[in-house]
């Protein structure tokens, strides 16, 4: 007897015959003979006694069909079928609707979903249409009943589910000094070592780009400095043959000269070995200067995945003190602060300062001088943001500062705020590391279906146990996707894994990866702290005690429950401040029609990012800075700390000095200063102001303003989607 149905969206319901009755009528109806009641109940009743005790929709219609052609009303039959082809072309019109707007080029939710896309062009456009029928096929075919039930019910989303099928990873950081010393080998291309700073320049640009093509999030270079100081140092040697030959002199004991710094100089005055030694570093200086401007503009002119985006790349560095390592970081800092092209604000590589005492933050530290560039260079082109390498949860027992290879121990992130450390399958290090994919719940939806509970400590208690569902769920989910990936083949993955991901190197082509993906994190993230708390408590953590002594205990039970699944399921879960952009308005869109405009909660376009103190909250640094600390030592999957500046602030780089002091404080461990920079398109003036619409210099409205998104920039709101458009509407400054 049948007792369940399995519905198309993955819901099961409780099997009633009158619904069947009801369809056969509606065919009977529009026949000369019309209804037939007795027919359709009989049909009915017969399906209803099959031995079977759950049915999908697909095989009872497949059935009714068969009684009708066999039954004196074969033309009921052929009206079922007609009306059945009808709901399937309406199920189908919401696909064709999106493909729609998709090939007329509409601004909307589905083509600006990623900022960072252009999905007008022909390849965005192709991406797109990939995108959104595959997500459908990973609906129906790929995820299993439960987790396909939360996803319909806005309590999870599957981050990148279109890449889903491709069994692909998320980011990795990339151990560039393998591809430096060994050359590139990658499917049909390869190159050789690298002998210069300029190949090693265009070898990391490779890198990424090819990488980029075989996975689904950002790629990042976790020592930038420390691999390229090499190359300094061949280049400078290569100078010194050229000053020998042009001078006609031995030179050659100069290549073994210990160097304090590479510093430009004049030559007026200098003569012999002193003129060549200083002739050489000025080259050298050149040439890596140039290196460091190639690298910034291909990293912001190369497209890949199909040639509509540009390489999602980030870059971590300061903390190599040798004299080449401090001219590699000097002169990106130079490149970034004179900026790309006509002098524009490069977008990528998102670029991370490692903030470690002793080394890269205090005035008596080797790397203060360059800290202080770079936050100078921070205040008029965004970049670069701020890791704390002395954040507690940052550090590393084995770092020692004899070691030249002592990046390893070093924490580096990604732009988008991915953060890979911890590890239970092998080194803590982000070396070689990367998250495999990542799944965010919707705890603002948690915490509204439990409002009706008058009783504050009830309410809460309910919270809790729906919590431990989603996040149960969402553990299964995502180790569901790990079985799936651990399937692919090494051959899939030409350079990543020939090499670049911990393990990889001893595969053979037709070897699967599941031996060494477990190197790497799957996250479990969340949205919308706020609206959660104001719904649970009346008010957000940003303006109450006992809403943020709630918020902890939240993420706490979250930080708790996925140490367990690391056990559980043995893999490297952990916490993620999601990084919501298209999710920002996704989640809310749907809350707000099945609940209406709740106060606080749903009357915006977006839920607040993360655990973050809401963008329309005025409140001090100090105070934002206080409040969201907590959250960094328990998001370990990856967090950010965003402050809101107002004025020119190239004129008040000690603005951006007392954030990061702001970071050190309290203990927070990645952080980044936002504020207005415009650019005249037309003479490339710039300014502070906001809502520029004239040039004050040549009265041009080709206006560019600067904004980031999440973790990364976007020159032109126009691709930003309405959720994230109307954040930034909201935002305001920190004083």
């Amino acid at each position: 007897m049948v007792k369940r149905v399995l519905k198309r969206d993955g819901r099961r319901v409780d099997f009633n015959n009158q619904k069947i009755v009801a369809a056969i009528l509606k065919a009977m109806d529009v026949t000369e003979s019309g209804e037939d009641i007795v027919l359709a109940a009989q049909i009915a009743h017969e399906i209803s006694q099959l031995d079977k005790e759950e049915m999908t929709v697909e095989e009872i219609q497949d059935v009714v069909e068969n009684h009708l052609m066999n039954s004196p009303r074969q033309e009921v039959a052929k009206e079922y079928i007609r009306y059945r082809n009808k709901r399937n072309i309406a199920r189908r019109a919401k696909s064709n609707e999106i493909f729609e707007t998709i090939i007329q080029a509409q601004a909307n939710d589905i083509t600006r979903e990623n900022a960072n896309m252009n999905a007008d062009t022909p390849a965005g456009m192709m991406m797109k249409f990939a995108s959104e029928a595959t997500k459908t096929y990973v609906d129906e075919c790929l995820l299993s009943d439960h987790v396909r039930e939360a996803v319909a019910g806005n309590y999870i989303h599957i981050h990148d589910k279109d890449y889903y099928p491709t069994k692909s990873l998320t980011c990795i950081q990339h151990p560039l000094d393998l591809i430096l010393e060994h050359g590139l080998k990658a499917g049909h291309g390869e190159s050789r070592p690298a002998k210069r700073i300029e190949t090693a320049s265009v070898l990391a640009c490779i890198s990424m780009e090819t990488v980029q093509n075989e996975m689904h999030g950002g790629q990042a270079i976790p020592a930038f400095d420390f691999y390229l100081a090499p190359f300094v140092r061949k280049t400078f040697e290569e100078e010194i043959d050229k000053a020998s030959d042009l001078d006609n002199a031995d030179y050659s004991e100069l290549k073994s000269v210990k160097l304090d710094d590479y510093l430009k100089r004049d030559l007026v005055g200098l003569q012999g070995k002193e003129r060549a030694l200083q002739h050489a570093m000025n080259q050298t200086v050149g040439r890596v200067h140039q290196a460091m401007e190639a690298f910034v503009h291909n990293m912001n002119t190369i497209h890949s995945r199909g040639g509509n985006q540009v390489v999602f790349s980030s870059i971590n560095y300061g903390t190599d003190w040798s004299a080449e390592g401090r001219c590699i970081i000097r002169e990106i800092l130079n490149t970034t602060y004179e900026g790309v092209g006509n002098g524009s604000t490069a977008i990528f590589p998102i670029q991370i300062w490692q903030k470690k005492k002793g080394v890269s933050y205090l005035p008596e530290d080797p790397n203060y001088d360059l800290y202080k560039f770079a936050c100078k260079v921070s205040a008029r082109r965004f970049f670069p943001n701020f890791v704390n390498l002395d954040a507690t949860f940052n550090q590393d027992d084995a770092w020692d500062p004899e070691d030249p290879k002592r990046y390893v121990h070093e924490v580096a992130t990604m732009g988008c705020r991915t953060r890979v450390y911890e590890n239970r399958f092998g080194p803590k290090t982000s070396i070689g590391r990367g998250n495999l994919s990542f799944t965010t719940i919707n705890i603002v939806k948690l915490a509204i279906e439990c409002m009706e509970e008058h009783d504050q400590e009830a309410r809460i208690g309910r919270f809790f146990e729906k919590l431990d569902w989603a996040l149960e769920i969402s553990a299964r989910q995502l180790d569901e996707r790990f079985q799936f990936q651990k399937t692919a083949l090494k051959k899939q993955f030409p350079l990543l894994m020939n090499g670049l991901w911990n393990g990889s190197g001893k595969l053979d082509p037709d070897d699967t990866i599941e031996s060494v993906i477990n190197q790497g994190t799957l996250g479990i993230g969340f949205i919308g702290l706020a609206e959660c708390l104001i719904a649970l408590t009346g008010k957000h953590h940003g303006e109450s005690e006992e809403a943020q002594e709630l918020g902890l205990r939240i993420v706490t039970f979250m930080r708790d429950k996925v140490n367990g699944f690391s056990e559980k399921y043995q893999h490297n879960y952990s916490v993620l401040a999601t990084p919501a952009e298209g999710l920002a308005g996704k989640f809310t869109k749907r809350d707000k029609k099945t609940f209406g405009v709740l106060p606080g909660i749903t009357d915006k376009y977006y839920y607040t990012n993360s655990n973050h103190v809401p963008v329309y909250y005025k409140c001090t640094p100090e105070h934002k800075a206080r409040i969201e600390a907590p959250y960094h030592e328990l998001t370990r999957g990856g967090h950010i700390f965003y402050v809101e500046i107002d004025g020119d602030a190239t004129h008040n780089p000690e603005a951006i000095m007392r954030i990061v002091d702001l970071m050190d404080k309290y203990n927070i461990g990645y952080g980044s200063v936002n504020h207005n920079r415009n650019r005249c398109l037309d003479c490339g003036y710039e300014n502070a102001d906001k809502d520029l619409q004239e040039c004050p210099h040549c009265h041009g409205h080709h206006i560019d303003t600067l904004q980031r998104i999440t973790g990364y920039l976007v020159g032109t709101t126009d691709r930003w989607n309405a959720g994230k458009l109307a954040e930034l509407k909201d935002r305001v400054v920190h004083e």
